[in-house]
């Protein structure tokens, strides 16, 4: 499977920042991908608190995501195949090495608003297409999950729609995107 890492953590970091408890608060994180989470953080970790902040973020996001929805033989953007989630965590690795060139990414985060199809399209992850796509898309009929249609091939529009479908959600009531997978035998 193909999948640009890069990318897929991107897009990680705009969902993450947006479902944090000071904005859309779908996960119980306050503002550590924010302006307060980089003073604090960054006191301990001068070099890669960024990165710090991330992960923690994203177990957070993935572990309620898996509270309110985890669906049998699917994959969410939180809970890739093995493979993808290992090679992003590789890529991180090397990140943190060079971890002023990310910078910029995670100060643009911290002004953040609460509707997340805005900031993929400002942080260049999202089209119009894409977020006219999404806005078809229904939550289930629990309101819990989105789902996005077709297998899960790791494309870059799979793992747009899987981020872009967190805004089906609303403010405090998060849905979440899931897709299905036929993992190999």
């Amino acid at each position: 499977m193909d999948v640009d890492v890069e990318r897929l953590y991107r897009l990680r970091l705009v969902v993450a920042r947006v479902g944090e408890m000071d904005l859309a608060g779908w996960w119980n994180t306050k503002g550590q991908l924010g302006s307060l989470g980089a003073s604090v953080v960054s006191r301990g970790l001068p070099r890669t608190h960024q990165f710090a902040r991330a992960r923690s973020v994203f177990a957070v996001a993935a572990a309620r995501c898996r509270d309110v929805y985890d669906p049998p033989g699917s994959v969410t953007l939180w809970d890739l195949p093995a493979e993808v989630e290992d090679e992003l965590e590789s890529a991180a690795e090397r990140w943190r090495e060079s971890a002023t060139e990310w910078a910029a990414v995670f100060r643009d985060l911290e002004d953040c608003g609460t509707d997340l199809t805005v900031e993929l399209v400002r942080f260049g992850l999202a089209s119009e297409a894409d977020v006219d796509r999404v806005s078809k898309l229904r939550r289930s009929a629990e309101q819990r999950a989105v789902q996005i249609p077709g297998d899960f091939s790791g494309s870059d529009a799979d793992l747009t729609l899987l981020a872009l479908g967190f805004a089906r959600g609303e403010t405090g009531n998060l849905a979440v995107p899931y897709q299905a997978w036929a993992r190999p035998t």
